[in-house]
């Protein structure tokens, strides 16, 4: 194989492929990408054998071929020559050695056999359909903050993308819960989503697809079976295996009882929440709210006894109600709400609340108290 490309749009590529690669493996072949350059056009695909990317580049292929190189290392490389070079790969003199030249530089990396890299993108996929990149964006970003970590509960590692019906609607949605914190976001269904199974998919692939869409205005073409899921955009394929679990039934966690309604400007609030608990324990980082007639009390305390308390006034016409929660769980789903005032729906210090978008009846939130 002997290619010439210009080394921004190699970088931008290897941008997106190094992401999948781990930094360490005990499959050495998995440290590096596969190169596949057919005439006219140059391939890149990496692999952690959960998660399979593929992306296509034009190139002056001037010897087709294929090889495979460390991927951390060669972008690296790249990442540090001059911009607007012209980046040439050449192994057609030895299969085990990839040469980069780039202007005075000269690299010469190591290469493993084609054939171990393994592909895992094959396998039907009988359901299909398209998502704006749009729509792709908002249900990973407003639910995304709520995925666990805890790889005990490990159907929780992800996002539940689903099909509901809601008065009479058909909607695709997303749903994310740690056990502190529920975050669910509906879109219109797309067609040929009927049908589709249930699927988990997993934490890495949601931030990896995330920062691949980030510019795009492509649609998404989504292709899903029980076990994998396929995004597919541009010149780009993502594939990856799905959580094998049952995601909890979380319509029991959202609160239907609660009858003590907050209003507040989202604005005030968030920075208010955000200035009161800086000197919250960093352990707890609890944050107190005490409601009465037409008023709020942010109030939090630290292990040395500081305390600070910031008032605010807020459409609230209910009993008084002290209740407590975790400031970085408060601000993570405020920061979510994209109107210009936010809705708490309470029941009492010890239940769950719920948080809505007042411009967006397709976001709900839940939020558990802790005590305080």
């Amino acid at each position: 194989m002997k290619i010439t490309i210009e080394r921004g749009l190699l970088l931008k590529v290897l941008t997106h492929i190094q992401g999948v690669v781990e930094r360490r493996n005990t499959i050495p072949i998995l440290s590096n990408v596969r190169f596949d350059a057919p005439d006219g056009q140059l391939s890149l695909n990496a692999t952690d054998l959960d998660i399979d990317i593929v992306e296509t580049v034009a190139a002056d292929v001037l010897s087709p071929g294929t090889i495979t190189a460390p991927a951390h290392t060669l972008y690296d490389i790249v990442r540090k020559l001059a911009e607007g070079s012209q980046v040439e790969l050449d192994c057609t003199g030895d299969d085990s050695q990839l040469t980069l030249s780039a202007g005075r530089s000269k690299f010469k990396l190591s290469c493993l056999p084609t054939e171990d890299f393994p592909i895992i993108s094959a396998g039907d996929l009988p359901n299909n359909f398209s998502l704006s990149a749009t729509d792709l964006r908002g249900l990973i970003d407003r639910t995304r903050f709520a995925i666990s970590t805890e790889e005990t509960r490990y159907y929780l590692n992800g996002i539940y993308l689903h099909v509901v019906e809601k008065d009479g609607v058909a909607l695709l949605r997303a749903v994310a819960t740690d056990g502190h914190r529920l975050a669910s976001v509906d879109v219109p269904m797309p067609v040929g989503a009927e049908g589709m199974p249930g699927v988990i998919v997993p934490r890495k692939t949601v931030l990896e697809m995330r920062k691949l869409i980030d510019e795009t205005e492509d649609e998404i073409a989504i292709g899903l079976s029980e076990t994998k899921i396929k995004f597919s955009f541009g010149g780009t394929v993502l594939t990856s295996k799905l959580i094998d679990g049952k995601f909890p039934d979380y319509d029991r966690v959202i609160p239907e009882g609660n009858d003590k309604v907050l209003e507040v400007e989202t604005y005030l609030f968030t920075q208010a929440v955000d200035r009161v608990s800086a000197i919250s324990a960093e352990k707890s980082r609890a944050v107190k709210l005490n409601l009465s007639k037409g008023n709020l009390i942010l109030s939090a305390n630290s292990a040395d006894n500081d305390t600070a308390n910031e008032a605010l006034q807020v459409d609230y016409d209910e009993a008084e109600i002290e209740i407590g929660f975790n400031s970085r769980y408060l601000l993570d789903i405020a920061q979510q709400i994209g109107s210009d005032r936010v809705r708490f729906t309470l029941a009492d210090s010890g239940s769950p609340t719920l948080v809505q978008d007042l411009d967006d009846k397709g976001a709900v939130y839940v939020l558990m108290p802790m005590r305080v």
